[in-house]
């Protein structure tokens, strides 16, 4: 028996009054997911004590209890990039942002959390320039993918109240900027360093959205993440092109499979994950993959209703549905679990706590009808899983 999680990052939502009091699930033509003869059901993936981050809402579906084991957000997202972190080192994210040019820094908005998701290149040369000027034996910077790289404070502190700039996507900083005054200045500075680097200059002469300042959030300690082998029996695989993911994987002793082409957004490499997810486990014997895709929920922070319809779309076509018929053609039992981590709802433009709809399929052990995939349809059955952390082991082992 084989075990996918297909997570659709962000891919719940609330009734949308321009598409009739409908979600994106209910619209999205997806008849892969909505044919499959499967249980429905809701599972509360944020536990009420923390914030609804990717971070929290992962470690869930992936079968751990954030409550236990969550040290912050960009420790998960150093493991992924390669950095040894002491246990006196404290890894913070560092956002590439487009904030608007006021002299006055506390009146800047927040106009892109992800600098027009810049280009990984044109990235590197800038947390380049950012480590030059900035970097020293406190703070270390680290280049990541696109918008998202890695900050290291050396016997540096947590608990500071960090904003993520998803979060404030259009608004005026001042009242979100960190009070911590030594992060503070590391972010009033690199708007210094970055307004006027080549790379900027080139963007904007383009069109194109600068990365003319960091935005530093999401800071902890080294992660604290069991053995999924040894948790759940099972040798496993991560497939994303999101650092956090990535590092959640390599954290747990998974194996984390690179895609060229993967971008993290709706225009991702669909068929090289397709063809990942086969490989691993059709012919280098892995028994579970997680695959990662974050169109959705790129899409839900921008508010784009038609991207967001067609993010679920392209899951549905390119990878539900070829990967199905691959398991099958190889006469291979399978059983997939469908989901988001959160629901990225348009309305906020940002991540919410509300309880998320799954669909578990088996192959040998079919239900009686298939019903569409929708958050009303999961609702609707019955089924609800507080603790959102063991749904992964009830799918695991047919306790569903």
């Amino acid at each position: 028996m084989k075990y996918i999680v297909v997570l659709g990052d962000g891919m719940a939502d609330r009734d949308i009054p321009k598409l009739g009091n409908k979600t994106v699930l209910d619209v999205a033509k997806k008849p892969n997911i909505d044919g499959l003869k499967g249980i429905l059901g809701m599972a509360r993936t944020v536990p009420n004590e923390l914030k609804p981050g990717s971070d929290v809402a992962n470690l869930a579906v992936m079968g751990y209890n954030p409550l236990e084991c969550y040290t912050g957000r960009s420790p998960l997202e150093a493991v992924s990039i390669g950095i040894k972190m002491n246990d006196t080192d404290v890894a913070i994210r560092c956002n590439l942002v487009t904030l608007s040019d006021e002299s006055d820094s506390k009146s800047r908005t927040m106009l892109d959390y992800s600098a027009g998701e810049i280009s990984t290149e044109e990235a590197r040369q800038l947390i380049e320039a950012v480590e030059k000027e900035l970097g020293d034996n406190e703070f270390k910077f680290y280049p990541g993918i696109s918008y998202r790289h890695c900050l290291i404070w050396d016997n540096g502190k947590t608990g500071i109240e960090l904003t993520p700039p998803h979060d404030i996507s259009d608004r005026v900083i001042g009242e979100y900027l960190p009070k911590d005054t030594k992060i503070l200045s590391l972010m009033e500075k690199s708007y210094n360093i970055l307004k006027d680097h080549p790379v900027n200059l080139k963007r904007k002469a383009a069109g194109k959205n600068p990365a003319n300042s960091i935005w530093l959030w999401g800071e902890g300690t080294k992660p604290n993440v069991d053995n999924f082998e040894k948790k759940n029996g099972l040798k496993g695989a991560v497939i994303s092109a999101v650092d956090l993911i990535k590092g959640i994987g390599l954290s747990a002793g998974m194996e984390s499979i690179d895609v060229d082409g993967a971008t993290g957004t709706v225009d991702t490499n669909y068929e090289g994950k397709l063809e990942a997810a086969k490989k691993t486990l059709l012919t280098d014997g892995n028994d579970f993959v997680y695959i990662h895709l974050e169109g959705p929920d790129e899409c839900g922070h921008h508010g784009d209703i038609e991207g967001k319809v067609l993010a679920v779309e392209r899951i549905d076509e390119k990878v539900v549905g070829p990967l199905c018929k691959a398991l099958r053609d190889a006469n291979e039992d399978f059983a997939m679990l469908i989901m988001p981590d959160h629901p990225t709802p348009i309305e906020t433009k940002t991540h919410s706590s509300d309880p998320v709809p799954f669909k578990i399929y088996r192959s040998n052990n079919e239900t009686d009808v298939a019903k569409a995939y929708t958050e009303k349809n999961a609702k609707e059955s019955g089924i609800f899983i507080e603790d959102g952390y063991t749904l992964l082991a009830k799918f695991i082992n047919n306790e569903l």
